[in-house]
């Protein structure tokens, strides 16, 4: 299983609070790129609950493969972890974790009730966070004197090119990853701006992030 071509994340932590029959249950998503980073993100928010009953947790983490991991963590199975899982595939989520923890309010609330509360708070810190979309984009390394750069630069803000990198030695190479063209349209635009100064070679395909959704 890959990463689909373009996925949400979260652009920063965040966090929510949900109650039911006396039960807390404290939703934290957070953005994770790789299992360790998702591991850190659930040892750290055991570490600030100790005395939780649960911390129940999910994440989707990688490329290619993909990682999906969840767990109930002492929750009957099935009733926390795949329920909090099954949130951030709906809400379109990838490169990310979520952690519920629960502070048990003495009420049982039963396998379907576990479910649909661990779902709610996740979804509700899904609600509170900043969401970027992420894409793969094409990427190409453009070469100017400096003098070429504004130019270079304007083009790519009204093509919707973003520059992802620059390296500025004895000329500029500028990194932009294109907006869905063929870098051979974007070398002949980078021509016409540059009067053919601009030195532009293929660098391979990166993930980007789009304007926050929100």
């Amino acid at each position: 299983m890959t990463m689909p071509p373009a996925f949400r994340t979260p652009a920063a932590p965040a966090t929510a609070e949900t109650e039911v029959r006396r039960s807390r249950f404290l939703a934290r998503l957070e953005p994770a790129e790789t299992e360790a980073d998702a591991r850190a993100v659930i040892q750290a928010m055991r570490a600030a609950h100790p005395r939780a009953r649960h911390r129940c947790t999910a994440f989707i983490v990688g490329e290619a493969p993909v990682i999906e991991r969840s767990s109930d963590d002492g929750e009957p199975s099935g009733t926390a972890g795949r329920p909090i899982l099954d949130v951030l595939h709906a809400a379109g989520l990838g490169r990310v974790v979520c952690v519920v923890t629960r502070y048990f309010g003495g009420v049982l609330l039963g396998t379907g009730g576990l479910a649909r509360a661990y779902g709610d708070a996740a979804d509700a810190a899904i609600a509170a966070a900043r969401l970027v979309t992420m894409r793969w984009r094409d990427v190409i390394a453009v070469t100017v004197d400096y003098a070429d750069v504004p130019a270079v630069q304007a083009l790519a803000a009204r093509r919707g090119w973003r520059e992802v990198a620059a390296d500025w030695a004895e000329r500029a190479t500028l990194r932009l990853a294109l907006a869905g063209e063929e870098p051979s349209e974007a070398s002949a635009g980078l021509a016409d701006a540059t009067a053919g100064r601009a030195r532009v070679v293929p660098d391979g395909t990166r993930l980007v992030a789009d304007a926050p959704d929100r």
